[in-house]
C-alpha cells in the first residue's frame, strides 16, 4: 500500500472515530445532561480512548458545540422546508402554511431533536454558550430568510417583516416547547392547525 492510500486510510479511520464521538456524545449528553457528562464516559461510550476525543475536540464544551453545530447545520433546512430555492417563491398563504406545517412535522416526529432541545434549554442557565451555537446555526439563518422573503412581498404591507418573522417562528417554537419540551398538550390541549391558521391569518390579511 502507498504513501497516497496509507493517507486516505488515516483520514477515513479519523472521520469513524469522529463520528464514533459524537455519537457517543449525543448518547451521554441525552442520558445525563451536559454538567453530569465526562469526556471519559464520553470516550467508553464511543469506544475510544479519552485521549482521542480530547485529541479531536479538545474540551467537553467544544464538542457540545460540535454536536450542536452538526444536528442544525444537516437539519435546520429540513425542518423548515427550505432545501430549495423554490421553497420561498410563491404565494404568502401557501409559503407560510408549508414552513410551519414542515417544522411542526419534523420536530414532532423527531424525538432525538426534542431531547437535544431540553437539554440546550436545560443547560442553558447554567452554561449560556451552550445555546449560541444553536441560535447561530439555526435560529439566525431561518429568522433571515424569512424576514427576506416577507420583506420582499410588499402587498403584505408589513411595517416590520423581520419582527413578523420572529413572531411567526416564535409562536411555532412556543407551541413545541409547550406541547412536546414541557409536556404539556394533556393541560393546555390545543390542535397545531388552529394555531398554523391563525398565524397565516394574521400576516396575510
Amino acid at each position: 500500500m502507498g504513501p497516497a492510500n496509507n493517507t486516505h486510510s488515516d483520514r477515513q479511520k479519523s472521520v469513524e472515530k469522529t463520528q464514533a464521538i459524537l455519537e457517543g456524545a449525543m448518547a451521554e449528553f441525552l442520558a445525563h445532561g451536559y454538567a453530569a457528562t465526562s469526556m471519559d464516559r464520553v470516550a467508553a461510550t464511543a469506544g475510544v480512548s479519552k485521549a482521542t476525543v480530547y485529541s479531536h475536540f479538545q474540551d467537553k464544551q467544544r464538542l457540545f458545540t460540535a454536536l450542536i453545530q452538526r444536528l442544525v447545520s444537516s437539519k435546520y433546512k429540513t425542518i423548515f422546508g427550505l432545501e430549495s430555492d423554490q421553497s420561498l417563491r410563491g404565494e404568502p398563504k401557501v409559503v407560510l402554511r408549508t414552513i410551519a406545517e414542515n417544522m411542526l412535522d419534523n420536530i414532532q416526529q423527531n424525538p432525538l431533536l426534542l431531547s437535544f432541545m431540553r437539554v440546550i434549554v436545560g443547560e442553558s442557565g447554567r452554561f449560556p454558550s451552550l445555546a449560541q451555537p444553536y441560535v447561530q446555526h439555526m435560529a439566525k439563518p431561518v429568522l433571515e430568510l424569512l424576514s427576506e422573503y416577507l420583506g420582499s412581498r410588499t402587498e403584505l404591507n408589513l411595517t416590520d417583516p423581520e419582527a413578523t418573522a420572529r413572531v411567526f417562528i416564535g409562536t411555532l417554537v412556543y407551541y413545541v416547547l409547550l406541547q412536546e419540551v414541557m409536556h404539556g398538550k394533556e393541560i393546555l390541549p390545543m390542535e397545531r392547525d388552529r394555531i398554523v391558521d391563525t398565524l397565516v391569518e394574521l400576516i396575510v390579511r
